[in-house]
C-alpha cells in the first residue's frame, strides 16, 4: 500500500486498541521544532533554555513566570498557545479525543492551524492502508481550503494555496483557464484533473496539493468523498452510516440536516425554514447528500429512521472550507450513542 502525507505526523504516533492515535513524546516534540517557537539569533537566554528543556522533555510543566521571563513578548505568546494545545492533547490521551472534545465540550477554542493539523493526521489514520487515490485527494478537503470552478456543469476543486502560487508565478488567476489547460507545464506547478484513468499519479505528488478533484454529481470524486465521510463517522463514533449524493431534497418530512461547511449550514437552515435564498446563493450549492443510519436505534427516538440531509457550498469568493467536525457534533444521535 502507498505511504503518503509524511508531514502529517502520523508516523510519530501509534494506535491504541480502538484504532485511535495515542499522543507520544515524539509527536509533541515535533511541535517545539516549529519555526514559531524555535530560537532565532536574537532570542534571549531564557528563551533558549526553555526551548532546550521542552525539546528534551515535551511534557515538562512550564509555570507562567517562565513565559514572563522571555524578552520577546511575541515568542512568549506563541509558547503559551502551543503549551495550551499540548496540555489539551496530553489530557485527552489521543488526537481523536482531543479533536472530538473541541466540538462536544462547549466552546473550547484552538487556533485553526491546530484544528486542521489534527484533522490532517486523523484523516491519514483513517486512510491508512488504502490504495484509493481519489479518497486520499478527497481527504485533503478535511484540512485544506479549496478554490471552486464550475465550468460546463462540472464542479472542480483545486487547492487554494496552490492556485495562489500559480497566479503569483504567471500573473493569471482564472482557475477555469487553468483547468482547461490541465496537464500543460506551468512555471511552478502542474494541475491535473484527477480521475480513474490517472488516479495513481496522486501518490507521487501527495504533498504537492496540485491535483484537481472533480466533485460533479455521479463522478467518482464525489463518490470518494462520500466513502470518506462514512469512514470519518465510523472512526469516531463507531456508527455505520450510508451517504449518497442527491440532486434535490423532495422529502416532505425533512426533519434533520447539517452543513459540511459554514456556507452550507446557513443555506440549509434558510431552505428548511422556507426563506427565499435567491438565485445567487442557491448557485453556491455544490452538492446535496442523504445520510442514513444502518442501525436506526442509534438515532434520537424522535428522528429514528429518517434521513439526514447534508450540503456542501462555496462562499461568494468561490472558496470551500469543509468542517468535518460538523458530522461529529450535529448528527441526531441517541444520548447513549
Amino acid at each position: 500500500m502507498p505511504d503518503f502525507w509524511s508531514n502529517s505526523g502520523f508516523h510519530l504516533l501509534h494506535r491504541n486498541d480502538d484504532g485511535h492515535l495515542a499522543v507520544t513524546d515524539a509527536f509533541l516534540g515535533a511541535y517545539f521544532m516549529r519555526p514559531e517557537v524555535r530560537p532565532v539569533p536574537e532570542s534571549c537566554d531564557a528563551e533558549r533554555a526553555l526551548h532546550a528543556e521542552l525539546t528534551a522533555n515535551p511534557r515538562a510543566q512550564v509555570p507562567a513566570e517562565r513565559i514572563a521571563e522571555l524578552a520577546d513578548a511575541d515568542a512568549g505568546e506563541n509558547y503559551q498557545v502551543l503549551l495550551d494545545f499540548r496540555d489539551r492533547l496530553v489530557a485527552a490521551g489521543t488526537v481523536e479525543a482531543c479533536y472530538m472534545g473541541l466540538f462536544r465540550g462547549g466552546g473550547a477554542r484552538l487556533p485553526g492551524l491546530f484544528v486542521d493539523q489534527m484533522a490532517h493526521v486523523i484523516t491519514r489514520n483513517i486512510l491508512d492502508g488504502t490504495d484509493e487515490a481519489l479518497e486520499a485527494r478527497a481527504g485533503e478537503l478535511f484540512f485544506r481550503e479549496q478554490t471552486v470552478t464550475i465550468k460546463d456543469g462540472a464542479v472542480m476543486l483545486a487547492d487554494t494555496e496552490t492556485v495562489a502560487m500559480y497566479a503569483a508565478s504567471t500573473g493569471q488567476s482564472d482557475l477555469g483557464r487553468l483547468i482547461v489547460e490541465a496537464g500543460t507545464p506551468l512555471k511552478k506547478v502542474e494541475l491535473d484533473v484527477l480521475g480513474e484513468h490517472n488516479a495513481a499519479t496522486y501518490w507521487d505528488r501527495d504533498e504537492r496539493h496540485d491535483t484537481v478533484l472533480d466533485v460533479t454529481f455521479t463522478r467518482p470524486g464525489l463518490d470518494a468523498l462520500c466513502r470518506l465521510l462514512e469512514a470519518w463517522v465510523a472512526h469516531f463514533i463507531d456508527t455505520r452510516v450510508r451517504i449518497q449524493p442527491v440532486q434535490k431534497i423532495t422529502d416532505e418530512r425533512w426533519v434533520w440536516h447539517l452543513g459540511l461547511d459554514a456556507e452550507a449550514s446557513t443555506l440549509l437552515d434558510d431552505l428548511y425554514n422556507g426563506v427565499d435564498v435567491g438565485d445567487e446563493r442557491r448557485e453556491r450549492l455544490l452538492s446535496l447528500f442523504r445520510l442514513e443510519f444502518e442501525d436506526a436505534s442509534l438515532m434520537r427516538p424522535d428522528i429514528a429512521g429518517r434521513p439526514v440531509y447534508m450540503a456542501m457550498a462555496m462562499t461568494e469568493k468561490k472558496r470551500l472550507r469543509l468542517k468535518p467536525q460538523n458530522l461529529l457534533a450535529n448528527l441526531p444521535l441517541a444520548p447513549e450513542a
